[in-house]
């Protein structure tokens, strides 16, 4: 049986698909769980449309299963993906009917998102909330978390709340399915005169990429109480530090920038002096080697909360009153430690930037990110920058080997995480190494592992250079300098390498051992290896799973989020 379907969408073009139903590779299932069916030819259509509103949940070799939840449907509508758009896309695809519940799911959670707004109160010291309908005022003023904040009402749908409740309030709403829009506006800041540069100061020609003008004026919003904050997500290698001094440069006020590593700050501060008119005297260092506050000041997140015991306080939060920052960017917002939500709720009143390559948090805190950073506002699927070549074409392989004899009865008899360890440490795994090593012989090469005792035995037989988190930061600094000059071709790392590295000859990664399922570090792990590259701009991602082990499941959660992305893993066996 044909059908016709025809959706008006917000650019005024008509979608129109004429199908037969059976040949569809979607089933919308009522619990708002989405199974696809990879060798459809409408496979990879579908899963670009459903990327921007559900979480891929399971995905093996033939069905992948999504689920849709209030916060993907909030994220989605943040960004500005239709409720429509949604349906259309499960209509349009669907194999059977769709549950008409789900629809109303559906429209019913995105239409949630902009009913509770916060705005600008004239008196100093308070906000305003406002409801668009009475009754849900009335829900909100008698929930049991909520009626603390509600108990000077001004009119039906009016409440006047202290400023101090701003961050603790949106955490509340949200977590009662009334995500807050939250147009207050921010503090102006510290003025800062900042310039673009035309040309970068080693004197190559630099211009803003079509895809980055986007996300930094979207984010911008004209200046206007709609911008200044929110989440930027884009591939490692898509260039999202140069997003953030696009923005920096359109607000023009003193910035605080947080990131992972002391190596992460030096990396931000040579970005920052290449592509910004601006004297390195107003670049500061803000961690354990210096403490500089000047009016861009790079920090670290190890640093912010350090303290020496459970006891003391957080004695480096005095930073955020440093100066009168006009803008905060939270570099791989999905690794933002607990304390510095604490903090975050604290300065709403600054505008907030948040930079990742995935929203997903292992500790689950996605909703954290949405009330205190902000919503998702610009993201673009990893292949359709691939395919423009602004990041490499990456080819994965799950690489799988026996453990060795001895290792057997060990392994039967351990325990779960014992189990883990044994299978990552598979002594097997040095062959497979050396064999993808031959195969691209004289190619830059990480070696990334989670175990010290593996990396060091490894760089100690194969006689590699090893960066891990004892290294000091003047050797690490180093050998990354002499790695990106092509000194030496290979180079293993630990879990310091997970985050805002720029390394950008590196072609080939092996993984040789992970964090359990880790789904972002995954991520993370293949964007070391995607900035774009001359010739034939190709790089490939190795991991090394030991076969008939927890690895493999572990290895199999892992590729999660990069399978959403588009990229499929080739099995291979180690005599391969």
């Amino acid at each position: 049986m044909e059908n016709d379907v025809d959706i008006q969408y917000r650019n005024g073009d008509i979608w129109k698909r004429k199908m037969n139903k059976q040949q569809n590779p979607l089933i919308v299932q009522g619990d708002m769980t989405l199974l696809v069916e990879v060798h459809s030819p409408l496979y990879e259509e579908v899963r670009d449309h459903l990327a921007r509103f559900a979480e891929l949940l399971k995905s093996p070799e033939h069905i992948h299963t999504y689920k849709i939840t209030p916060l993907s449907i909030w994220n989605a509508s943040a960004a500005g993906y239709l409720f429509d758009e949604m349906i259309a896309t499960l209509q349009n695809y669907a194999k059977y009917e769709v549950p008409p519940h789900v629809l109303h799911e559906i429209k019913e959670y995105a239409g949630r998102y902009g009913q509770v707004k916060l705005v600008r109160s004239e008196e100093e010291g308070f906000f305003l909330l406002q409801t668009s309908q009475q009754y849900l005022a009335e829900e909100l003023a008698h929930h049991k978390e909520l009626k603390g904040y509600f108990t000077d009402r001004l009119d039906d749908i009016t409440f006047r709340i202290p400023l101090a409740f701003r961050g603790k309030l949106k955490i509340e709403l949200i977590k009662t399915g009334w995500p807050a829009e939250d147009l207050i506006g921010y503090v102006s800041g510290e003025k800062l005169p900042l310039q673009l540069r035309s040309t970068t100061s080693s004197g190559l020609p630099f211009s803003i990429r079509d895809y980055q003008k986007t996300a930094s004026e979207i984010f911008y919003a004209g200046g206007g109480e709609k911008g200044g904050s929110g989440v930027i997500v884009l591939p490692c290698g898509a260039g999202k530090t140069v997003v953030a001094i696009s923005v920096m440069a359109k607000y023009q006020v003193s910035v605080l920038i947080l990131t992972t590593s002391v190596s992460a700050v030096r990396q931000w501060k040579r970005e920052i002096l290449d592509k910004l008119d601006i004297d390195e005297e107003m670049v500061g260092e803000y961690s354990g080697h210096c403490k500089e506050i000047r009016p861009i000041t790079i920090s670290t997140y190890q640093i912010i909360t350090y303290r020496k015991n459970q006891e003391e306080e957080f004695t480096h939060f005095q930073l955020f009153q440093g100066r009168d920052w006009g803008l905060i960017v939270y570099d791989e917002v999905h690794v933002l430690p607990a304390p510095i939500f604490q903090i975050t709720a604290e300065i709403q009143s600054r505008r907030r930037l948040g930079l990742t390559a995935t929203l997903v948090r292992e500790d689950g805190r996605e909703s954290d990110v949405f009330a205190l950073i902000g919503p998702k506002k610009y993201d673009v699927p990893w292949k359709v920058l691939e395919k423009q070549s602004w990041i490499a074409k990456a080819v994965c392989y799950e690489v799988r080997t026996p453990l060795p004899k001895h290792q057997r009865m060990e392994y039967a008899i351990a325990d779960a995480r014992s189990k883990f360890r044994i299978a990552s440490e598979n002594s097997e795994k040095l062959h497979v190494i050396r064999s993808i090593l031959q195969r691209h012989s004289g190619k830059q090469t990480l070696i990334i592992g989670q175990y010290i005792e593996q990396l060091e035995s490894l760089a100690k037989i194969m006689d590699l250079p090893l960066i891990n988190g004892k290294t000091p930061q003047k050797k690490r600094d180093a050998i990354f300098h002499d790695f990106r000059c092509c000194k030496f071709p290979v180079l293993i790392v630990s879990k310091v390498a997970n985050f805002a590295l720029d390394l950008p000859d590196a072609e080939i990664a092996i993984q040789i051992s992970g964090t359990y399922g880790s789904r972002q570090e995954e991520a993370q792990r293949l964007g070391r290896i995607l900035r774009p590259k001359q010739g034939e701009n190709q790089a490939h991602f190795y991991t090394i799973v030991s076969r008939d082990t927890t690895e493999v499941e572990f290895a199999r959660n892992r590729q999660l989020f990069l399978t959403e992305q588009g990229y499929a893993y080739e099995i291979m066996d180690h005599v391969e």
